[in-house]
């Protein structure tokens, strides 16, 4: 664990611990940030109720901390989502997916209250669309998904041996034209096929914490 991360982590835990209560459920996302604040929020597990997990791999992790984890079908919301990214603008947008967890991330966040993104100087950026734009396809339409990319100005690439929790596959895209977005991200959903992508701009964190080191 590098030690940027551990500082955000630190940080993100600082910010929640006073606002824990009992029955709280906390959503956590997924890479090896949020398996910083995992660790660091072990120690506060019994001053809330659980998680809802946007990946196997972090419901694993909360799981073996003593943190119980709960489907988002069974609690009925989520005071704080916690996650990183791969891009964070200066107004929050961000893009995510470098994990391939972007499709039940979104959705976590958009069942909380409150986004808190927890990245590295790095991840800052006066725009989007350096990091390729990862897109979640169902694989019986990668072919056409990929066509319709193409028309957009879009580059796809297949995310080779990689498949989702949810089992499909994963479309990395550069050079799109992100300046807008929200639009962009309206845009590509609206193609069939894709199941989602990974623009968080409708869902966008209110808080950034960035590592101080």
């Amino acid at each position: 664990m590098s030690a940027s991360k551990i500082n955000v982590a630190k940080q993100a835990v600082s910010y929640i611990a006073d606002k824990l209560t009992p029955n709280m459920i906390l959503g956590i996302g997924t890479g090896s940030t949020v398996n910083c604040f995992i660790e660091e929020l072990a120690s506060y597990s019994n001053l809330f109720k659980g998680a809802v997990s946007s990946s196997n791999a972090s419901s694993k992790l909360l799981q073996s901390k003593g943190i119980e984890v709960f489907s988002l079908n069974d609690v009925n919301g989520i005071e704080f989502y916690i996650d990183g990214a791969d891009e964070v603008d200066k107004n929050n947008n961000l893009i995510k997916g470098g994990g391939a967890a972007h499709t039940r991330e979104k959705i976590v966040a958009s069942a909380a209250k409150d986004f808190i993104c927890i990245v590295d100087k790095t991840k800052i950026v006066d725009k989007l669309g350096s990091f390729p734009l990862p897109i979640e396809v169902i694989p019986e339409s990668r072919s056409l998904v990929a066509r319709q990319i193409v028309a957009l100005g879009g580059i796809p690439e297949l995310r080779q041996g990689v498949t989702t929790d949810q089992e499909n596959q994963i479309l990395d895209v550069k050079n799109l034209d992100l300046s807008n977005p929200k639009e962009m991200e309206s845009r590509l959903n609206a193609i069939a096929g894709i199941v989602d992508n990974g623009i968080f701009a409708f869902h966008k964190p209110s808080v950034v914490l960035v590592s101080e080191v």
